[in-house]
Formats: C-alpha cells, sequence, structure tokens
C-alpha cells in the first residue's frame, strides 16, 4: 500500500497564542482547533497533514526545505513574516507543488504594511478573511489541484 500524499501546513509567529491573542480580530479558535479541522478535512480527503508552526523565520524556511519536494501542497501562513521575508519567499520559490496562501483576517482591510505579501508571488491562491475556515478552504483546494495533476498525469 502507498503512503497517501501529504498537505504541509505552515504557520508563523504569533499563531502559536489564537485564542487568546485578539480575539475581537482573530476568534476564538486555537492552532489546536485549527489542525484538527486540517487534519480531519484531509483525512476525508486521502491525505495526510504535517502541520507546523514557529515563531522563528529559519524554522519555518527549513520546513519549506524539508518538504519542498515531498508535499503535495503547502498552506501557508506566515503571519507578519508574509509582510518582511524575503529569505521565506525565496525558499517557497523552491517548492515544486501548489501553494496556498492564508490569512485570519482580511489583511487588505487592516494596516497600509499588511498589504503587501512576500508569499503571494508563489501562491496559486490566497485566502483572506475566512477565520479558521480559511484553512480548510485551503486544504481542500490543494487536495483537488493533486488530484487534477494525478489524473492528467495518469492519462498520459
Amino acid at each position: 500500500m502507498s503512503a497517501r500524499p501529504t498537505i504541509a501546513v505552515l504557520n508563523g509567529p504569533n499563531l502559536n497564542l489564537l485564542g487568546t491573542r485578539e480575539p475581537h480580530l482573530y476568534g476564538t479558535a486555537t492552532l489546536a482547533d485549527i489542525e484538527k479541522s486540517c487534519r480531519r478535512t484531509a483525512d476525508d480527503l486521502g491525505f495526510d497533514i504535517d502541520f507546523r508552526q514557529s515563531n522563528h523565520e529559519g524554522a519555518l524556511i527549513d520546513v519549506v526545505h524539508e518538504l519542498r519536494e515531498s508535499a503535495a501542497g503547502f498552506v501557508v501562513n506566515a503571519a507578519a513574516y508574509t509582510h518582511t521575508s524575503v529569505a521565506l519567499h525565496d525558499a517557497l520559490v523552491t517548492v515544486a507543488a501548489p501553494i496556498v496562501e492564508v490569512h485570519l483576517t482580511n489583511v487588505h482591510a487592516r494596516e497600509e504594511f499588511r498589504h503587501r505579501s512576500f508569499v503571494a508571488p508563489v501562491a496559486k491562491a490566497v485566502i483572506a478573511g475566512c477565520g479558521p475556515d480559511g484553512y480548510e478552504f485551503a486544504v481542500r483546494h490543494l487536495a483537488a489541484l493533486a488530484l487534477d495533476t494525478e489524473k492528467k498525469e495518469s492519462s498520459r
């Protein structure tokens, strides 16, 4: 039996504080709640999840390097690094699979500095303002893209 494809979910700084950090902006769901939802959705679609969070830019880059050739897709909520990290952008450029950028809030309705994304130019899609549901949407989209690619490759 072959291993199930994996979707990587990367979470940047301060997302470990979800549920208590500014609930008026980010809601009361915790990162553990979001992880459970991602795992349930992926499992229903025949995928595994590799769910990671770090407050350190280099650690996130290391995960990208580790999974860049094996993951079927990446969900990336780089949090503040979205707007500042050329290094994360450069790592994501090396990823073979599709990337979906996710933000819990509508970053375009917030401070001006949040309107610039270093992730968006390498992403197939950007989901913002849907709260925790955005992660589920991203997992579903990546699963559909992976299955579409699989069908195209098997018809050759």
